[in-house]
């Protein structure tokens, strides 16, 4: 499983980071950044609440 980021959509609102803290980190401006592209073990459904939190859909979960 897969946690990608689209930074053209992501307009800093942070949601994603309270899902996935070990996952998703922001920048000073609250732009996330993906700090795990492979999901490991256990995480799946936080990274699927994290892209799920997303107003812009700025992330999203294959795999």
């Amino acid at each position: 499983m897969k946690l990608l980021l689209d930074s053209t959509r992501c307009q800093g609102y942070g949601l994603c980071q309270e899902h996935a803290p070990d996952l998703v980190e922001l920048d000073e401006w609250g732009y996330a950044n993906v700090l795990a592209v492979s999901v490991p073990p256990g995480a799946e459904e936080a990274a699927r609440a994290c892209a799920d939190s997303c107003p812009n859909s700025a992330l999203r979960v294959e795999g």
